[in-house]
């Protein structure tokens, strides 16, 4: 049947039986689906989603064989129909592919070509709600059966465990429980069971998909990006196959954690690129704009993105690394604005270390003169960057329950020795020669904030402060995922050495060299480098370092400073 001109003609559906399209016999679900868009875009909910299908026309074996009937149909009788999440997509554009996942939805031009008629007449509404089975669907439950998603008193429980599971994040017990808990303390002991367990006790698809989403974000922070995209994938399989409260968020955190691991891995381009489609996608727009954590997570990670991107070009091009530079600490600056917004001192504190090491990492590379940095004149960067650092610190032990990352020891040990530039190779003698800032000339760059640094957590030596956090690691007492745990072997190693601690440091890079396989190769290319170059020369021959990779690349400074 020739297809007709678009929007020429109009489309009647007669809903008396037996049922029919422009006098001709029509099949009944293809019919229903087209009377249920049509209605959908005449009352303002704009799609029809997949669990609207279930029950009505079809149950979830058929549904697929349904929809490629259905829009087959719809094409004989003229119309275009679309889906998926975008309703101002041309639906001549979309991707077939992914049609059977929803939802669906009429053009406003197409809507207004659909006559829906009662035995020739124009339907009432009445009739057309009856037709679609949304009055009986109505009252049922005004009769007292709840939707879908209504909030049960069972629910305590689910959200109990849900807490449980984020608190143990928190504290950095992701995956295995943390020495010295008391029996029945902590439910779950990690955060990880926590999380499963609560997945046992979901009674609603929103509730479910919120446990899919919490383990795929578990998984990216144990660095294990390949499980977190196995739950992300399970989420747009349950997001798509249910009309799911909370679709919009789900739908941008998934996004967010999607680029999260692409980050991970180090694939800037993706990552960005993600956080991009995400911005410019109508509906998730909306969600960044006005929902305080989408926005941290967004503009936290755009900026370490840009930042990456930055330190990367500085060398080669140096005025588009300062633009990248200055994006990036704008976005950081937003991303801290937001977290105040939510009043999440956690999201605060990642972002606030975030700014003070890249502050310093810029200027390092020579992009130090960035109008965001130019605001309290000529001030000493590696001030500026310390008490970015310890206004972190400061906000971990404001925070009930925090435990502690190990971000804020790293970034400042790195500091503190960053202006050390040994020989190449340095002999033992020209390495203990240097003189790397000490734990109480840190304190006194940070000014009114050096009450952070307390005694318990900070002791007087950096080969100490590394000891302390490597040895709650071993011990139980903490958690550190891989990078955060090498970062901390190595920067034991070169202050036990500059102690002249050999021995000490030799073990840590032992522990190092087997801990070096679970990382990304860029960030193994930047211990490989640093052991070999950075090192002296007679440790370096006890403990032999990695061999370095056959194509050599400049170190990005790079590793250790991924939050």
């Amino acid at each position: 049947m020739p297809k007709p001109a678009p929007h020429a003609n109009q489309v009647s559906i007669e809903l008396t039986s037996p049922q029919s399209v422009n006098g001709r016999r029509a099949a009944f679900q293809s019919l229903w689906l087209l009377v249920r868009m049509q209605h959908a875009h005449e009352v303002g909910a704009d799609v029809v989603r997949l669990a609207d299908l279930r029950g009505e026309v079809s149950d979830a074996s058929t549904l697929r064989m349904v929809v490629s009937r259905a829009f087959r149909d719809f094409k004989a009788w003229g119309i275009d129909a679309g889906w998926g999440e975008d309703t101002q997509r041309e639906p001549r554009f979309l991707n077939a592919e992914r049609r059977s996942q929803g939802p669906f939805w009429l053009p406003a031009a197409e809507a207004k070509r659909v006559r829906v008629l009662v035995e020739g007449r124009a339907a009432t509404a009445a009739e057309v709600a009856s037709f679609l089975g949304l009055r009986s669907r109505a009252s049922r439950q005004a009769a007292g059966s709840p939707p879908p998603d209504a909030v049960h008193l069972q629910d305590a429980a689910f959200w109990k465990q849900l807490v449980a599971s984020q608190q143990a994040a928190r504290q950095g017990r992701l995956m295995a429980p943390v020495a010295g808990e008391k029996a029945g303390e902590n439910a779950g002991g990690n955060a990880l069971e926590s999380i499963r367990l609560a997945g046992t006790l979901a009674a609603t698809d929103f509730q479910r998909a919120l446990v899919t989403l919490n383990e795929a974000m578990l998984w990216r922070r144990l660095g294990d990006n390949e499980q977190a995209r196995r739950r992300l994938q399970a989420l747009k399989k349950q997001r798509l196959a249910h009309h799911v409260a909370g679709n919009d968020y789900l739908g941008a955190m998934e996004c967010i954690v999607s680029a999260w691991c692409a980050y991970t891995a180090r694939d800037l381009p993706l990552a960005q690129s993600l956080l991009s489609g995400m911005a410019e996608d109508a509906v998730r727009a909306l969600v960044l704009r006005h929902h305080p954590d989408v926005r941290f997570e967004w503009c936290n990670l755009w900026a370490l993105a840009c930042r990456s991107r930055a330190l990367a070009l500085a060398a080669d091009d140096k005025p588009a690394a300062a633009a990248l530079a200055e994006e990036s600490l704008q976005r950081f600056g937003e991303a801290l604005a937001a977290a105040f917004e939510s009043h999440s001192f956690d999201a605060a504190q990642h972002v606030a270390a975030n700014m003070g090491m890249a502050a310093w990492l810029f200027d390092r590379v020579g992009l130090a003169d960035l109008p965001a940095l130019a605001h309290d004149g000529n001030a000493d960067t590696t001030r500026r960057a310390v008490q970015w650092i310890a206004f972190s610190e400061w906000l971990c032990g404001h925070t009930d329950g925090q435990g502690r990352s190990a971000w804020n020891a790293i970034y400042l040990m790195r500091i503190a020795r960053g202006h050390c530039r040994p020989e190449r190779q340095p002999t033992l003698a020209q390495f203990r020669a240097q003189k790397p800032l000490d734990p109480a000339a840190i304190s006194k760059l940070a000014g009114p904030l050096a009450d952070a640094f307390d005694a318990a957590n900070w002791p007087a030596h950096w080969v100490q402060v590394a000891q302390a956090r490597l040895a709650d690691h071993q011990a139980g007492r903490r958690r550190y995922p891989g990078l955060q745990h090498c970062s901390l072997l190595f920067e034991h190693a070169w202050y036990a050495a500059h102690a002249g601690e050999l021995k000490a440091a030799e073990q840590s890079l032992a522990l190092l060299r087997e801990a070096l396989p679970q990382l990304v190769p860029s960030d193994r290319a930047y211990f490989t480098e640093s052991w070999n170059d950075q090192l002296p020369a007679e440790l370096v021959l006890e403990a032999k370092p990695p061999r370095r990779p056959a194509a050599r690349r400049k170190p990005t400074s790079r590793a250790g400073v991924a939050r």
